[in-house]
């Protein structure tokens, strides 16, 4: 009965990606970096292939050189970061030119609760930021709840800079955020921030041709898009959409579909491809997930992470990693055509999986909310 229940969850995951469920060849297995406090994502500067940056809830980020952890935060902002639950310090992106103008970002809530992404500048030392260059780009309100802050930047394949919110927080959207095109909750922003100071609107976002949308706004009807990620070799959008009680969900925007530009991911209409919080509903116009998981197995969030871009382990290549937090599960799709592949008998950090990371190489890490960072390399 046990391994019908596995199939039929299989089956009910795969969102029409049926005709792959073992992992292809090459055995892959977890080499352990470091080790964090409450380590919530990881990532490295563009062409940098000696370091890693360890993002920590808290409100500092740590800096890995050749795996060897340094002693001083690279930045330590804790004094301004409400942290705790899904609030903290969630994540960096560094600009595409940040060898020359030395500028990253950072996304977190501050004291009280509120989204805030700020820029800062590397110092004259390359392993320390210097706060004093602190200037805010985009200031979110996020009352009344604590979760659902979404957390994830990324600059795209097109140099703009990409936010994922989540839609406020509470059970079922009650604000509405996830369809209301004008509120910046719930959604994946786009920005320009390429200027002196803060931010402009990219002309081919939405907003500049329908005021139906705020200018910032990208694509909407997401619930807590807490990790997105850009295919580096195709520029594929692939964002891990945390689900209610029933669905978790992981959404392709190609390059093909301008990366998703003015798509609805269906929140909260829709919860993975089944009506929220019943039927009947109208679908006409939603971009339903590819891929979609049942909450059964101690399943009840998704991780999103990357596609396998390194050399390591070239038998990985094109496959998009993602996990869930509460039972562990790593679990990989190549998009399109074959998935999910079940990965966990050898990928096995257990639960807590706060993120998945990408260095300047391609390789995949995966981190534990618990304090260990890994990298994924052949078996010895």
């Amino acid at each position: 009965m046990k391994s019908l229940l596995v199939c039929l969850f299989l089956l009910t995951a795969c969102g029409g990606f049926l005709d792959q469920q073992k992992p292809p060849p090459g055995v892959p297995s977890l080499f352990l970096v470091g080790t964090f406090n409450s380590p919530v994502y990881v990532t490295a500067a563009p062409g940098d292939s000696a370091r890693l940056f360890v993002v920590e809830q808290a409100g500092r980020i740590r800096v890995l050189h050749h795996d060897t952890t340094l002693a001083r935060p690279f930045l330590d902002i804790s004094n301004r970061v409400l942290s705790g639950g899904e609030r903290g310090l969630l994540s960096m992106a560094f600009h595409p030119q940040y060898a020359t103008n030395g500028r990253f970002y950072v996304y977190y809530t501050n004291l009280n609760g509120d989204i805030r992404i700020v820029r800062f500048t590397v110092s004259s030392d390359p392993d320390s930021a210097d706060r004093a260059t602190a200037d805010t780009v985009l200031k979110v309100p996020h009352p009344v709840n604590d979760n659902h802050n979404g957390g994830q930047l990324q600059f795209g394949p097109d140099g703009m800079l990409y936010a994922g919110t989540g839609d406020g927080g509470g059970g079922g959207d009650p604000a509405g955020n996830g369809q209301n095109k004008h509120a910046l909750l719930g959604k994946l922003l786009r920005l320009n921030v390429n200027g002196a100071s803060g931010y402009t609107i990219p002309p081919d976002n939405p907003g500049s041709a329908d005021t139906s949308f705020a200018p910032e706004v990208w694509s909407y009807g997401l619930r807590n898009p807490w990790r997105f990620s850009f295919d580096r070799q195709t520029g594929d959008l692939y964002i891990g959409d945390v689900g209610q009680d029933r669905y978790e969900e992981v959404d392709v925007a190609p390059t093909g579909v301008q990366l998703g530009r003015g798509a609805n991911y269906g929140w909260n209409i829709m919860e993975g491809n089944h009506c929220y919080p019943s039927d009947p509903c109208v679908t006409t116009g939603l971009v339903l997930p590819v891929v979609e998981y049942i909450h059964a197995f101690g399943a009840c969030a998704i991780t999103g992470g990357y596609v396998y871009r390194g050399s390591a382990l070239p038998a990985l290549a094109g496959n998009y990693f993602y996990a869930d937090y509460c039972n562990g599960a790593i679990t990989s799709i190549k998009y399109p055509g074959s998935g999910p592949a079940d990965w966990t008998s050898l990928l096995t950090p257990g639960g807590g999986v706060s993120s998945f990371g990408q260095d300047a190489r391609g390789e995949l890490y995966i981190l534990q909310l618990t304090g260990p960072v890994s990298r994924i390399v052949p078996s010895p």
